[in-house]
This record gives structure tokens, C-alpha cells and sequence, in this order.
């Protein structure tokens, strides 16, 4: 009852590469079991630094119902400056809780968890919003660790595309998610603008560290286009306007400066939000095909989290990849 793991990072990752499809398929339940009221998922709590404006520390609290049910929060650093010495902007632990006794239990390394959480929401508001799992050209804005996490799920997922190409405002980096792409066995090359990688996509990656809208122009995207705004602040608030949009949950979306948020205290109203990705997947919210562009905006739910680490750790119980911590607890009598 009162036994503490950890699962470090490498053994985080392998379970991982080994796992994405159910990796995928628990987020998917995760979203469901959310929209049936299964879950308690309150406000993510974000911790922000005077001298460092773009850097910020987040709790995401939650409980994930089901067989076995499990609380525990996740606690996640961004701080964007890092990419600048080829640090990954993110870090993150993720702990569980048992549900009968409130005692943690474990400890993983997140900041894949996350990434992993990320991608496999993205591939399912990619699938729903686009139709199909074939796609001719996927434009990847952003070549940092969730655009790559995001083309291993497509890989892992049996996407079929003709092309990927990265714009990226490093060329370097781009370069190496072009060369990520080609060893998932995807043809890519990279593109010196966004408006030239966005040219002709099916499926557009926003995977930035961008902190306001950059991307104005009410044109750059058309009837075609399926956009996943996985960094939620790279569009200008015409665009959102201008299109179908999909939330993971609405109230969560509809803060701290994302697109939608800016857009709806814009406008004034939410008339161009149609619903939530699991409305979309149950058939409640049917997309038109043909008139706007259909963008995915998923704030990210700490359910997701819980709902990946649980597996993982299912995984890790399993192929004995936990490590145990004797004694953590000092005392587990009263008296």
C-alpha cells in the first residue's frame, strides 16, 4: 500500500517507442471519459518570473476515473531561453497518487510523457479533423522536440504522406526535422518561409515556443487546410474567426492569451468555436468539408497526463523498469 517508484527517463522513452499506438488510444479514452464528467480536471496553475517573462512553471492537478482510478499532478518547466544552448525547452515529473489513501505512489520523468501526450492528441485531432490518416503534404512549423514527437505518432499511427516539410527560424533545425521525417520513412525537404511550407499542405504543425500571434494574414490558410495549433498563440485572431475550430475543452482553451482567447475577447462572442474534440469523435460536432479551414487547439489537459503515465507505469510494473525507493514514507502508522 505504501510503496514508492520512480521511472526514469530512458526507460520512460522506451516504453514509449514501444507503446505509441495504445499510448494513443488510452488519450483518446482519456478525452471520452472527460467529456462523460469522469474526470476533475480544475484550472492549470502557472508560476511566472518578473526577470524572466517568457518563462513559466506549471501545475496541471487532475483525477482520471476508471480501473484503477488515479490523481496526481503534473509539474512542468518551459523555459524557452534553453532551445538557444540546445536544451529542450521543457521539463517536467509527473506524480501519482492513489485514489483511496491521497499516498503518491510515482514518480515519472514527464517532459516525455508530455510530449508523448501532446503528439498523440495532436494525431487524433489530425485523423477527426482531416478525415483519413493519408495526407499528400504535412507542413511542420516549429522543428523542436513535439513536432518530433508528433511525426513519430503519425509514423507509429501508419499516416501515409507524400511529403513533410519543416520551416523552422533556425535552418539548422529544420534540416534536422527534415532528416527526422526521412528516417520515419517520409520524403522531406525544408522551406524558407511559412507561407512556403503551408503552400499546397493537407495538414499543418504549429509546434512554436511563440508567445503572441505572429501569423495574421486572414489568407494563409483556406478550405484544404487542417491545422493543428498545438502551440496555441502563433494565430492571429482573423484567422481563428475565419475557420472551424475544435478545443479539447473550451473554458481551459479560452485563457492566457491563446488564439481563441484572444479572438473571443475580440469578438465578442465564441460563434466560431463548434465544440470539443470528443464531440467531434462521437459525431456531435459535424465539420463542414469544404468552406473554412478546421483548426485543433488543444490546451492541454492534465488528464492526458495521468491517463499516459498510468499505462506507463502499468508498462514499467510489468517489464520491472520501476524503480523502487524503500522507506519513502517515514511513517505509516499513526501511532
Amino acid at each position: 500500500m505504501f510503496s514508492f517508484h520512480v521511472m526514469g527517463g530512458r526507460d520512460v522513452r522506451a516504453a514509449i517507442e514501444k507503446s505509441r499506438p495504445a499510448i494513443a488510444a488510452c488519450v483518446r479514452e482519456a478525452y471520452l471519459a472527460h467529456h462523460r464528467g469522469e474526470t476533475v480536471n480544475p484550472d492549470s496553475y502557472f508560476l511566472r518570473f518578473p526577470d524572466k517573462p517568457n518563462a513559466r512553471i506549471i501545475a496541471l492537478p487532475a483525477l482520471l476515473r476508471g480501473d484503477p482510478p488515479v490523481a496526481g499532478l503534473k509539474w512542468i518547466a518551459s523555459f524557452p531561453d534553453n532551445v538557444e544552448r540546445n536544451i529542450p525547452r521543457a521539463s517536467a515529473v509527473l506524480i501519482l497518487n492513489d485514489f483511496d489513501t491521497g499516498y503518491p505512489f510515482a514518480c515519472l520523468e514527464a517532459a516525455q510523457i508530455s510530449a508523448a501526450r501532446t503528439a498523440a492528441s495532436a494525431a487524433l485531432g489530425a485523423e477527426a479533423l482531416h478525415g483519413s490518416r493519408t495526407a499528400g503534404r504535412v507542413a511542420v512549423i516549429g522543428a523542436g522536440v513535439i513536432s518530433r514527437a508528433i511525426l513519430n505518432f503519425l509514423a507509429a499511427l501508419d499516416w501515409t504522406v507524400d511529403e513533410v516539410v519543416v520551416h523552422d527560424m533556425v535552418p539548422a533545425y529544420a534540416q534536422n526535422a527534415a532528416d527526422h521525417a526521412v528516417t520515419l520513412g517520409y520524403a522531406a525537404r525544408t522551406a524558407d518561409s511559412v507561407q512556403a511550407a503551408v503552400d499546397g499542405a493537407d495538414l499543418v504543425v504549429l509546434a512554436t515556443t511563440a508567445s503572441k500571434p505572429y501569423l495574421l494574414d486572414p489568407g494563409l490558410f483556406g478550405p484544404g487546410h487542417t491545422v493543428l495549433n498545438i502551440s496555441l498563440r502563433d494565430l492571429g485572431t482573423q484567422i481563428i474567426a475565419g475557420a472551424h475550430n475544435v478545443l479539447d475543452d473550451i473554458e481551459h482553451c479560452l485563457k492566457a492569451g491563446t488564439s481563441p482567447d484572444l479572438a473571443v475577447r475580440e469578438y465578442g462572442h465564441r460563434d466560431f468555436i463548434d465544440g470539443t474534440l470528443a464531440q467531434v469523435l462521437l459525431g456531435e460536432v459535424v465539420l463542414p468539408r469544404d468552406d473554412k479551414p478546421r483548426i485543433f487547439s488543444p490546451f492541454g489537459l492534465g488528464v492526458l497526463d495521468l491517463a499516459v503515465g498510468r499505462e506507463l507505469y502499468a508498462l514499467g510494473a510489468a517489464n520491472g523498469s520501476l524503480l523502487p525507493v524503500p522507506d519513502f514514507f517515514a511513517e505509516v502508522d499513526r501511532w
